[in-house]
């Protein structure tokens, strides 16, 4: 018996015991309403997703093809979009998941206004995100659902069996809107307890996935910005376990924690590690420290700091701020021990934080890591700080060069010129970036793509465009041609924006409370009749 029909059956049996007082409730008006609402709360959700994230994890661990990817939300609005879209277009939600980027709640959702990605925004915006994310996410299965009901009785009234079969198969076997969330904890708004905080608070809303990084938390910076500050690992693995915790306190035992690491970009230190022994964690941290061994007490001036490292004496080279530099081109090497430390200490998944997108570059890093960790698995930023087509353009005119092709019709660094668009290197440059999710997957170890802040560019390319039709010549014919048309050919459910906004959901409670004396408001007069 499917789901739909138990609830019924439950109901009837609820209506039966409470007698007369309840004549007028309907089992299948209450049997629906409750598969619309299928999760309850948000941690309903953290454990369903969870266990799609593990399955998702095993499956690419068997066939590297099967990769999974996001794309980022500020809004839940924007969250519920692309999971309509991806069900119309694809037929299915599997291996598509949903990102919540930390750079674009500081931009966009703080009560500051925009901020840069210094996790100086509200630390509540995170789990409230998450939760606004899932509200959009539940009604659009709410109101898919409801479309299928209404269906459901005009095949009844026309007798129509074989329709009415139809329909109750597509009810029972609907695919819920509700996917995975990896979410940004940014470095953690502060110390391990305050990680364990908001991280509780983040699961509570839905999250199944918590994203921390290796940067200290009042210095935290964009992954693509310079001045990035990392801390010691015994900081880091701290926060990692508080994460765990939360998870575990929660009852979602299969929580998922990517564990970033920004140190291929950050070249400074604020703290200097502990370390109790040659060779143990701290010990390594510091033998990054860039500095000059010191023979005596003369070689040290007022205020200096000297550490034992290697065995020797070392004053690390300390700036203005405070902050102690790491040796100049160390980056892959501390990034390489910072992942393996990681999942060594319970993370789950990976983030190599990256100047260029370079399947060369990962998959070096990945192999090391494996040597290992033999299954090392990451999530990776296919950033729109990265310039795509130029980078990918002077990777395939170096690789080229190497080949020894003649190049001389080529300027390496003009590649991104119009003029360059339609010739032979361009061509084999998209190639190359519409095969690099595939490839990075296969010889990089790269389960999760995502990019983080699509839609703040989507947004700002589309109202740009409205704006200089609507504005100029074009007047009302540039949203009618630029907008509505559009939605109207390619079948996109926001045109009738009232059943988006639950219009036709709000009806059929109101049928369900007041009967024949419901106020509807999708009557004839409704001009979205006319889409």
């Amino acid at each position: 018996m499917s789901e739909y029909k138990k609830a019924i059956d439950a109901v009837a049996s609820l209506k039966a015991v409470n007698g007369a007082p309840w004549e007028a409730i309907n089992p299948e008006y209450a049997a629906r309403m409750k598969v619309q609402n299928r999760f309850k709360t948000g941690l309903d959700i953290a454990r369903y997703t969870a266990k799609i994230m593990r399955q998702d994890m095993a499956e690419y661990d068997a066939d590297s093809s099967q990769y999974t990817q996001s794309l980022g939300c500020w809004h839940g609005f924007i969250g519920q979009q692309k999971l309509i879209a991806i069900k119309k277009h694809f037929g299915t939600t599997n291996k598509r998941y949903l990102y919540l980027s930390g750079w674009m709640i500081a931009a966009l959702r703080s009560e500051f206004g925009p901020l840069p990605d210094q996790s100086m925004h509200e630390k509540t915006s995170v789990p409230a995100l998450i939760e606004e994310l899932y509200t959009f996410l539940r009604q659009a299965d709410a109101r898919e659902l409801g479309g299928l009901f209404r269906e459901l009785d005009a095949a009844r009234e026309a007798g129509d069996s074989a329709k009415e079969a139809a329909v109750q198969d597509k009810i029972d076997n609907f695919q819920t809107h509700v996917v995975p969330i990896i979410a940004d904890i940014d470095a953690g708004f502060g110390n391990e307890e305050a990680t364990y905080l908001l991280a509780k608070r983040m699961i509570e809303a839905g999250a199944c996935a918590i994203q921390i990084e290796n940067q200290v938390s009042d210095e935290k910076q964009c992954g693509h910005q310079d001045g990035k500050v990392t801390v010691p690992h015994a900081d880091f693995l701290a926060k990692i376990r508080a994460v765990r915790y939360a998870f575990l306190e929660l009852g979602v035992d299969d929580g998922v924690i990517v564990a970033r690491t920004d140190s291929l970009g950050a070249g400074l230190t604020k703290q200097i590690a502990v370390t109790n022994e040659p060779g143990d964690l701290g010990d390594k941290y510091n033998a990054f420290l860039d500095g000059d061994y010191v023979e005596s007490a003369d070689d040290i001036a007022n205020g200096d700091v000297v550490v034992k490292a290697n065995g020797k004496l070392l004053k690390p080279k300390r700036l203005a701020s405070g902050l102690f530099q790491f040796k100049k081109g160390s980056g892959e090497d501390r990034c390489v021990l910072d992942c393996i430390t990681s999942l060594q200490n319970g993370a789950d998944l990976l983030w190599i934080e990256t100047e260029k997108p370079h399947v060369g570059q990962i998959g070096g890093m990945v192999n090391r890591i494996r040597e290992v960790i033999p299954n090392a698995k990451l999530v990776y930023n296919n950033s729109p700080s990265f310039n795509w087509t130029l980078n990918f353009r002077q990777q395939v005119f170096d690789a080229w060069t190497e080949e020894g092709k003649d190049l001389s019709a080529y300027d390496r660094a003009n590649l991104m010129s119009v003029e360059y668009d339609e010739t032979e290197l361009a061509v084999e440059a998209d190639r190359r970036i519409q095969s690099f999710q595939r490839d990075a997957s296969r010889e990089a170890g790269i389960f999760h793509h995502l990019i983080t802040l699509p839609t703040y560019h989507t947004a700002a390319l589309s109202t740009d465009n409205l704006a200089k039709e609507y504005f100029g010549e074009a007047g009302m014919l540039g949203y009618v041609a630029g907008v509505q048309r559009k939605e109207i050919r390619q079948g996109i459910a926001c045109v009738k924006h009232q059943n988006m906004a639950g219009s036709d959901m709000g009806d059929d409670h109101k049928e369900y409370f007041s009967g024949d004396a419901a106020l509807k408001a999708s009557g004839k007069d409704n001009t979205m009749n006319q889409f």
